[in-house]
């Protein structure tokens, strides 16, 4: 089992991260974080970096639910989501599998929820 779904676009990295944000919204999910991990790197060391971002997707009802069966699913909140520009000048878009990641909760209705949550990040990244 992966622990993430990606696709690579043909775009230019910031219609990449504007698309991602259009698709996550069709979905239901909010964007509640955004790290730019190039201006972080470059800030914090001195370090060039290919443009990166992790968006923090947050489904808000599909969160609220996962809470009420599991309250320290939020150490794993929001469901990230990553933008990067490739070498060969494409961009990636990945998210995190919410399946995979929960694996190590033994609670079988907070799997079903995070099937559900998958589910709807794929269609996202499919979508683009």
């Amino acid at each position: 089992m992966s622990y993430y779904h990606a696709k690579t676009l043909d775009l230019p990295f910031d219609a990449a991260l504007a698309a991602a944000r259009a698709a996550l919204a069709q979905q239901g999910f909010g964007v509640i974080t955004e790290i730019d991990i190039r201006q972080t790197l470059q800030a914090k060391l001195g370090e060039s970096f290919r443009p990166y971002t992790i968006l923090g997707a947050c489904n808000p009802r599909l969160a609220y639910e996962a809470l009420q069966l599991e309250d320290k699913v939020g150490t794993m909140l929001p469901c990230n989501v990553v933008v990067q520009q490739r070498s060969d000048g494409s961009t990636e878009v990945a998210a995190i599998d919410p399946v995979a990641s929960m694996q190590a909760i033994d609670n079988p209705d907070l799997k079903e929820k995070a099937g559900e949550v998958a589910a709807r990040l794929r269609a996202a990244i499919d979508e683009l």
